[in-house]
């Protein structure tokens, strides 16, 4: 927990957990249900994500610390939904890479058959592990270049689909807007199925909020921070919606699919059949990346809970290289469990809710993040010493509440929706446990306290 991570470093730890091996495989699905107008989804999607890092970095600025949200939460709201937001936030984590590895060795499985596609998952666990108990910097670095990977391949993707799309290359000539209006127009089902895929998009964009769990290893968070969400926010916009919006108008939307990269599957249709090999090994590193920012995440947030006495005292511990192996090490032995749980049933409905969990915790984070700004900044504002906040989110309490209020809207949405509704079914028990739990707990030592006299 030392303060060894650079600017670029921050900024590119929250990129690696958001530009993961999903989205390269699974934008077909995105494409799929809303058309073209998954542009429009992804769009509201940045504009969310925006509030919520503004949200973050003002709070990040005046109190960094390696707990981030899980520690403004208890001082914010109160401890026991700190506990509930810090106990789901990880399990999001411990259900999501294993998703990566498990991805992550489907793609070595096609080059080396012989070799089970789980071996490969637990190896590419190993790798993440040694990483994560490295020095902080060390995870840094690594973390800087396997994310570097992903941002040159979805540049280089865009300048040849831009090439393709203005004829300059192939020999289909100028496409203009032909092929991304050709098959039923913008919105073929609707524009009710953008909204419901803009809450689909929710979950691709989480990882942003990791730049909040790696402040207090940040080397100058006062300078850093904003700096890293303001480029971090944009970045995303641009890495997502540029390169779907060229994406959709050079691949008809009704071919996309879930059985390869809709990227690669786009630049074979036009000879560049290097491509598809290039992109399997661009998603490999995306689900190792991914992996890796998530395992970060998931042993911060656990430490948080464990110095604030919501999870056993044992994972409070920080080895020599100020990192907190027992956390790390504890998160990664969950991992293992899910992977092996899908091992033993690919099919398994425990894995399928638990990686479901992931979309309605990530929310239920951010809204704590946004809801945690709003009471600090009242706070502040009512003691007279808003002048002394090093950073203020801009258009204060609008951008606040839009981040607060948009997030139920998708959270009241995934009740109506039968394919999101077990996020619900899944998430409310994991987010109401521990606080049930915690209000247990601290019932309990109130009696025994009163018993005592202590």
């Amino acid at each position: 927990m030392q303060r060894g991570l650079k600017n670029r470093h921050l900024q590119l730890i929250s990129l690696g957990g958001v530009i993961g091996s999903g989205y390269f495989l699974g934008t077909g699905y995105v494409l799929e249900n809303a058309g073209p107008g998954a542009i429009l989804a992804y769009m509201l999607g940045g504009i969310i994500v925006l509030c919520v890092m503004l949200c973050l970095a003002e709070l990040a600025v005046e109190k960094p610390i390696s707990g981030s949200f899980v520690v403004y939460s208890r001082e914010n709201i109160s401890p026991v939904w700190a506990c509930g937001v810090g106990w789901a936030y990880w399990i999001t984590w411990v259900a999501y890479v294993p998703s990566e590895m498990i991805a992550a060795g489907i793609i070595m499985s096609n080059f080396l058959p012989q070799i089970s596609q789980l071996w490969w998952a637990v190896l590419f666990g190993l790798l993440i592990t040694v990483i994560n108990l490295f020095h902080v910097d060390k995870f840094g670095e690594s973390e800087f270049w396997l994310a570097l990977v992903k941002i040159v391949a979805l540049v280089a993707f865009s300048i040849v689909a831009g090439l393709i799309c203005l004829g300059v290359i192939g020999d289909q000539g100028y496409i203009g807007t032909s092929v991304l209006l050709g098959s039923g127009g913008f919105a073929p089902h609707g524009y009710w199925a953008i909204f419901l895929t803009m809450v689909i998009i929710l979950v691709n964009f989480q990882g942003t909020e990791i730049i909040g769990l790696a402040a207090g290893e940040s080397d100058n968070p006062a300078k850093s921070i904003p700096m890293a969400v303001r480029n971090v926010t944009w970045r995303i916009i641009a890495l997502y919606i540029i390169p779907i919006s060229l994406l959709i108008s050079i691949l008809p939307w009704d071919q996309a699919s879930l059985q390869e990269s809709v990227f690669a599957a786009a630049l074979n249709q036009y000879g560049f059949t290097g491509f598809g090999a290039f992109f399997a090994v661009v998603i490999l590193t995306a689900a190792i990346s991914c992996s890796n920012s998530g395992l970060y995440g998931a042993a911060r947030a656990l430490h948080a809970l464990a110095n604030m006495d919501m999870a056993p005292r044992t994972l409070k511990h920080i080895n020599d290289n100020g990192v907190p192996s027992r956390s790390i090490m504890l998160s990664i032995c969950a991992c293992w469990a899910v992977i092996l749980l899908y091992a033993i049933n690919p099919d398994s409905d425990v894995y399928t809710y638990l990686l479901a969990v992931s979309g309605f915790s990530g929310a239920i984070a951010w809204i704590s993040i946004c809801w945690s700004q709003y009471r600090r900044r009242r706070k502040i504002r009512q003691q007279g010493l808003e002048n002394t906040l090093k950073y203020k989110v801009p258009f204060f309490p609008y951008v606040t509440l839009f981040g607060i209020w948009a997030q139920v809207a998708c959270l009241v949405v995934m009740a109506f929706v039968p394919e999101l509704r077990q996020a619900l079914y899944a998430g409310v028990p994991m987010l109401l446990i521990p606080m049930i739990w915690y209000k247990l707990r601290q019932k309990r030592r109130a009696v025994l306290a009163a018993r005592t006299g202590h």
